[in-house]
Parts: C-alpha cells; structure tokens; sequence
C-alpha cells in the first residue's frame, strides 16, 4: 500500500512539473504513473552505483555532478516513456528540481497528517 500511495503521489508530482514547466509535456496520467515508476527505478538502480564511480570528487563538484546525473536520468526516462517528452538537458534539470520540490512536499504533508506510533 505504501509503495502505491509514493507512486500515486510521485505521479501527481510529474502531472504538475509538466503543467508548470513549459519545456515538458505529458500526454495523460498512465503516461505520468509510467514516468513515475521508470524514474523511481532508474534512480534507485542508478544513483548509487553512479554516486559511487564518482566518489573521489570533491563534495562542491559532487554536488553539480549529482544534479546532472538526475537530469540524465530524467531524460533516459523521457526516451524510455512514450507521451513524456523534455526539450532538452537544462529542462530536465528543471523538471527534476520541481519534481523534487512538489514530491517532498506532498510527502511532507502526508507525514505531518498521519498520527505517531
């Protein structure tokens, strides 16, 4: 259940990155859940391999390095996800920094409704 509910709300996440930033579409909302899963796929298979190879980079040149791993990653999703497309390199930034904004604050609102333990 929670694995949908984070899928469910990652793909809300991509419906409204795309709604605000004019250099990323998305034809409907399986295409949005399919760019969610893919995503969330790559990133978790990747980034840490990834983060690794680039380990004895300094933390500054770590920092950018991350960040353009991401907007690789969101581009390899937009190839791989039909109905998802991004202009190019600097909008797949864009698109993964609103992303990440919009889904830490969706889950930041579901976990300051939900009751402690």
């Amino acid at each position: 259940m929670k694995v949908l509910s984070h899928i469910l709300i990652s793909s809300l996440a991509v419906l409204l990155a795309a709604h605000l930033l004019p250099g990323a579409t998305v034809d409907s909302f399986g295409t949005a859940v399919a760019v969610a899963v893919v995503l969330g796929v790559v990133t978790a298979l990747l980034v840490p391999v990834l983060l690794l190879l680039t380990f004895t980079a300094n933390l500054p040149a770590l920092m950018v390095l991350t960040f353009a791993i991401t907007g690789g990653l969101v581009l390899f999703t937009a190839r791989v996800v039909p109905g998802f497309h991004i202009a190019n390199f600097w909008w797949a930034l864009a698109f993964a920094l609103m992303l990440s904004l919009i889904n830490a604050f969706f889950h930041g609102v579901g976990a300051a409704r939900r009751p402690a333990p």
